[in-house]
């Protein structure tokens, strides 16, 4: 007790703005389940497992520790299953998924000659007591940051439903029988709780689900909410409120009298259609779902080193001296390193520790890497689930970032490439554009499908069916293969790039744009671009399967750079000499705009301001300068689309994925400042349009030398598959090419896979053979 006492001055009585960790190892995946247990720092409140707090003590000189233990319990065989009340498995309330019970058990351990004293005692000094009482009711650190899993943020009051406004027009809705009232759609109805009317929802990416007539309804009119029929039941918290202004699912308080109004009694109405949520959760059981997760298979479960799952937070390398050598250079807090956190994930995942043999395989939760590597990103520290791709750019960004401008220590220049676009106007003269990237987006042309024949007669068929009221069943449903080659000749084969400003003829043409590559990377990503904008700004997934060789050779797509006899267009003429830099209003897009019910002024501005680039991307810039207080000024003549402000760390996001920054801030004009849809823009054939190629360049320069280099020739090696409507909901699973053979990576399940869905992929990894 007396070395105890000696040692006072080494802890402390944590304070409420304190971060507190006792759930993991702030180096390892340790928990207090682990064997050793887990071991809290009474200053720091940083945690370790036994094989990392001697490193801290000898870092820190910090000998008094919290040791925390849990003990699995026996449980009985007749215990008996709880009823969920919750739509959430693991959770309390939710379904019960067996996970046994822990007993947990305290003490004080002094290093290093681990001196250990029961706790709670009253033996204990007093401030010992009441370090280690705060530090057990605080709520832990890495519980604050973890993301619940499976499970919706919770819906909030609607700010209209109070003060909705109900119409007088005598309408009465049934109690049954419903029908949209501008089509024949019998399911799927939403009725508006300002006028009474019956109309069908939106409309789904594969064509199913309505004919957006209640979403139009709103736009025409402004009424705010709308409640699922089929949905309302005597239970109202289970109906479906849906608010358009808000674009979520809402709770209305005052549902029961809304519904009153339009004489429905709830209290008799059954539940026919599933919510929003559940028909989310429904898409778990359909037919890609169950391909892509290999559902149905044998899969066999692999354990050891490099076959470690990861634990899902909800959004989706080492020896021990490695890890202590970053663990001695890290800062005092290792949990804000990325470094450090970095190689607790490589460490995790590639040392076996956490991939032994057990009941069920329990991967691990890179908590504390999430939370590095989100604190830099607004979108990543949210509960929402983000892209696979703007993830691996910001992940690929961070590791660069960290390596200090040192290219021998950066690993992401692995994936980086130089890509080279040669520009003809019809003066014959060429100009170059070059930038670098770590992805090759690439468009997939449906029109070049393999199975032309069988789609066309598939279509027939479905349409047969409609027309007799039946539906196609999953298993019937046939989808347009196309082959990777084809997309990345689509990539490659030349392009028109209208209102091009030629310095040659000073006048704007059109000129023709063939991209290629300057070299080849040692890891090659793929990502393919099935989601689209269609008419409307509707988000639509192209449902299309991929089919991907084991081996490609894309030696073919090696640009050729400045050839002999080839003559450059001249510099840009100086500002007084150039054309105007004046934007007029595309008036397709104005039109467009004013159809929604906006002001002509403000959607003429609009247009102007992302320099014509389309609906989408006026609209986003519309909602967002609603509240200018200029909005309603004239147009002056001499506007110009570089008056328009971008957020220049935005800016400087795009330019370290490798674009130059003038694209960089056209780009995030265009988008209104999303620099997801910004990165789209690039790609897309906005990209080359007069926004960013007027200024045309006659630079003959060559891409950094510096770059790996190879042949063409690639093996797959990895594939990312996504199933959802979207990238912002869904799951993600992966399938890596390993020791020779496919293994399925499905978050914390490891196993041998037996059909990998190589024609699935949402992004490809392809390795470089020589």
């Amino acid at each position: 007790m007396e070395l105890l006492r000696s040692n006072l001055s080494r802890v402390r009585i944590p304070e409420p703005t304190n971060r507190i960790y006792k759930q993991e190892c702030c180096i390892t995946f340790d928990t207090p389940k682990s064997e050793g247990g887990l071991f809290v720092d009474m200053n720091t409140f940083l945690a370790f497992g036994k094989d990392c707090v001697e490193w801290n003590f000898q870092k820190t000189g910090n000998p008094v520790y919290l040791h925390i233990k849990q003990t699995k319990k026996a449980v009985p065989e007749d215990r008996p299953s709880k009823k969920p009340t919750l739509l959430a498995i693991g959770m309390e309330g939710g379904f019960d998924n067996n996970e046994p019970e822990y007993e947990e058990t305290y003490s004080i351990v002094i290093l290093p000659i681990y001196a250990t004293f029961p706790f709670p005692s009253v033996e204990l000094p007093e401030k010992v007591r009441l370090a280690a009482d705060a530090i057990l009711l605080a709520e832990g650190a890495e519980r604050k940051e973890q993301v619940a899993s499976w499970t919706a943020d919770k819906k909030k009051i609607s700010e209209y439903a109070l003060t909705l406004q109900q119409i007088d027009n005598g309408v009465v809705v049934p109690p049954s029988g419903w029908k949209c009232a501008k089509c024949d759609k019998t399911e799927n109805l939403w009725l508006n709780l300002t006028d009474g009317m019956i109309l069908c929802g939106r409309k789904n990416w594969d064509g199913s689900g309505g004919n957006n007539h209640a979403i139009e309804h709103f736009n025409e009119t402004g009424y705010p909410l709308a409640v699922k029929l089929g949905t309302i039941t005597a239970d109202l918290e289970g109906a479906d409120v849906f608010s358009y202004p808000e674009d979520e699912s809402v709770l209305d308080p005052l549902l029961p009298q809304h519904l009153a109004y339009f004489g429905i009694d709830f209290s008799s109405l059954q539940k026919t259609e599933m919510t929003t949520a559940e028909r989310e959760l429904d898409q778990n059981t359909n037919f890609d779902w169950n391909r892509i997760q290999e559902s149905g298979e044998q899969v066999e479960p692999l354990f050891g080193p490099g076959y470690t799952g990861l634990i899902n937070l909800g959004n989706r390398y080492y020896t021990n001296q490695s890890l202590k050598t970053t663990f001695d250079s890290a800062p005092a807090d290792p949990t804000v390193d990325l470094n450090m956190q970095l190689t607790k994930l490589a460490y995790g995942l590639l040392s076996g520790k956490y991939s032994v043999p057990k009941e069920k395989q329990e991967g691990i939760p890179p908590r504390m890497f999430k939370a590095v590597i989100a604190a830099s990103h607004p979108e990543f520290s949210t509960m929402r689930q983000q892209d696979a791709l703007e993830f691996f750019l910001h992940f690929i960004d961070q590791v660069e970032r960290t390596s200090g401008g040192k290219p021998e220590m950066d690993p992401s220049r692995s994936f980086k490439f130089g890509i080279e676009e040669r520009l003809e106007c019809p003066s014959g003269k060429v100009a170059y554009n070059r930038r670098h990237d770590y992805i090759l987006s690439l468009n997939v042309p449906v029109h070049k499908a393999t199975n032309k024949e069988e789609i066309e007669d598939f279509e027939r068929m479905k349409a047969e069916k409609k027309a007799e009221g039946t539906e196609v069943f999953a298993g019937e449903i046939l989808r347009p293969r196309v082959r990777l080659m084809d997309c990345l000749d689509s990539f490659s084969a030349p392009e028109e790039v209208h209102d091009f400003y030629s310095t040659a003829l000073k006048a704007k043409t059109t000129a023709i744009k063939i991209a290629g590559l300057t070299s080849f990377p040692d890891y090659m990503v793929f990502h393919m671009r099935k989601f689209v904008m269609e008419e409307g700004w509707v988000p639509k997934k192209l449902d299309v399967y991929i089919d991907v060789p084991d081996i490609i050779d894309i030696s073919n797509m090696r640009s050729k750079g400045h050839q002999p006899g080839e003559e450059l267009l001249p510099e840009a003429a100086t500002e007084s000499e150039a054309e105007p830099n004046k934007v007029l209003a595309d008036e397709d897009i104005v039109c467009q705009l004013v159809s929604m019910g906006f002001n002509y002024l403000h959607c003429q501005k609009a247009a102007i301001n992302t320099s014509n680039a389309g609906v989408e991307e006026a609209m986003n810039w519309l909602l967002s300068h609603m509240d200018d207080p200029d909005i309603d000024a004239p147009i002056s003549q001499e506007v110009q689309s570089d008056e328009v402000l971008v957020d220049p760390s935005k800016v400087d996001t795009l330019v370290s994925f490798g674009f130059e920054e003038e694209i960089a801030r056209k780009a995030l004009k265009a988008s209104g400042g999303d620099i997801e849809k910004a990165t789209d823009w690039i790609f897309s054939s906005n990209a080359s349009g007069p926004s960013d190629m007027d200024a045309t360049s006659s630079t003959t320069a060559g891409v950094d030398d510096t770059l790996p280099d190879g042949g063409g020739r690639y093996r797959l090696t990895g594939l990312v598959s996504h199933i959802g409507t979207s990238t912002q909901c869904g799951h993600y699973v992966a399938h890596i090419y390993k020791d020779g053979r496919w293994l399925i990576y499905n978050d914390e399940k490891v196993g041998l896979s037996k059909n990998p869905p190589k024609d699935m992929g949402y992004l490809y990894f392809f390795e470089r053979l020589d």
